[in-house]
């Protein structure tokens, strides 16, 4: 859909590599000379980093995972774009400049996208775990002056304008570590999850008094759409592909 957009034409399929045979499988595509990069799904994404190490950005190397690489002349350079895509459907349902964002969980979810939030410049940007030193273990990864481990009680006194769960509890319904009076001044609620439905987070947030919720649907297509202009150059519009594919 993408390539239809712009007016490339492409051949995009899925490769099956073996569980122990990743670089032999990544080699083999790249032997191909009109080859000019892929995705990387689980359970490949921490070999697709070592692989293109010395050429990440800067997503890549704290998370130390790649979901995109590319090739350009003899060099292969490895992107995470989940950042990339949560920004950019962040920013196409409010404002994150000069706001109180965040982020609920300290996983690899929230270490793939804490430095593209940066640099949308949020007021603060906070992280919260139920193991607070795994969400200071980040801080420490990641030094900048506006962001900051924060326990829940400590997050309710900011009262964020944005708040992001970063895990997989809505996976199965359940709701991640939140409290009564956190969604208090809070303008949008995303759950990085999504479904058919409102997701138990969504549902959470707005009972609290969220002003909206939105799940992760438009980050999926928007960090899709951040690894097409890596190969490209190009950026697709993507507002009526993510209409289109919505569940």
């Amino acid at each position: 859909m993408f390539a239809e957009l712009t007016g490339e034409d492409i051949h995009y399929d899925k490769i099956e590599a073996p569980v122990d045979g990743f670089e032999q499988a990544v080699n083999a595509f790249f032997a191909d000379e009109l080859a000019v990069g892929c995705n990387v799904t689980v359970p490949f994404k921490e070999k697709a980093f070592v692989l293109s190490e010395a050429n990440c950005n800067p997503e890549a190397k704290t998370a130390k995972a790649v979901n995109t690489l590319h090739r350009e002349g003899n060099a292969l350079f490895g992107y995470t774009t989940d950042g990339m895509g949560l920004v950019a459907d962040l920013l196409n349902a409010t404002e994150l400049k000069g706001k109180r964002i965040l982020l609920i969980g300290a996983g690899g979810a929230a270490r793939g996208v804490v430095q593209p939030l940066l640099g949308s410049e949020p007021e603060l940007l906070m992280i919260t775990n139920r193991t607070l030193a795994k969400a200071e273990s980040i801080v420490t990864d990641i030094k900048h002056d506006a962001f900051c481990a924060v326990s829940i009680e400590e997050a309710k006194k900011q009262l964020p304008d944005v708040i992001i769960n970063c895990t997989s509890a809505s996976l199965t319904g359940d709701l991640p570590m939140v409290s009564d009076g956190l969604f208090s001044q809070c303008k949008l609620a995303y759950d990085m999850v999504y479904s058919a439905k409102a997701t138990s987070f969504m549902n959470y947030a707005k009972e609290q008094g969220a002003r909206s919720a939105k799940d992760g649907f438009g980050m999926l297509v928007e960090q899709a759409a951040a690894a097409f202009t890596i190969w490209t150059g190009k950026t697709p519009e993507t507002a009526g592909v993510i209409q289109k594919l919505r569940p």
